[in-house]
C-alpha cells in the first residue's frame, strides 16, 4: 500500500509561445494550478509529512513565478518546461516530491512522476 500527501496550489502568469502557429503565439496569461505529492511511511505523529512543511517549501518557489512573464524566467515556458522548472526548484531545496501535475488550463495538464 502506498501513502501520500497531496497538496493543491494557484498561480498566475503570462507566457509567450513564439514558435507556435495559434493564438498561443500572442501573449496570454494562465491560472494555473500545482499539485505536488509526498509519499512514504507516516512518522512518529501519523504524518508522511505536515502540510505545512510543504508549504514552506513550494510556497517561495511559486511566488517567483505568480504574476511574472514566465518567458523572463524560463526558456520556452510551455506547461511541460514550467513544470520542469518547478521540479527542479523543488528537489533543490529538498522537497521529497513523487509526483507533480500542473494544470496550465482546466482541461489541460502535464503530470511528472519520479
Amino acid at each position: 500500500m502506498r501513502l501520500s500527501v497531496v497538496r493543491r496550489y494557484s498561480f498566475e502568469a503570462a507566457h509567450v509561445l513564439s514558435w507556435h502557429a495559434g493564438k498561443c503565439s500572442r501573449m496570454h496569461g494562465h491560472s494555473y494550478h500545482l499539485e505536488v505529492e509526498v509519499a512514504g511511511e507516516p512518522n512518529e505523529n501519523g504524518v508522511v509529512m505536515d502540510f505545512a512543511d510543504v508549504d514552506e517549501v513550494v510556497d517561495p518557489v511559486l511566488s517567483e513565478l505568480d504574476h511574472h512573464l514566465l518567458n523572463d524566467l524560463i526558456d520556452n515556458p510551455t506547461a511541460e518546461m514550467t513544470s520542469l522548472h518547478i521540479a527542479r526548484e523543488l528537489s533543490s531545496r529538498g522537497l521529497p516530491w513523487c509526483r507533480l501535475r500542473l494544470w496550465e488550463t482546466d482541461s489541460g495538464s502535464v503530470l511528472l512522476e519520479r
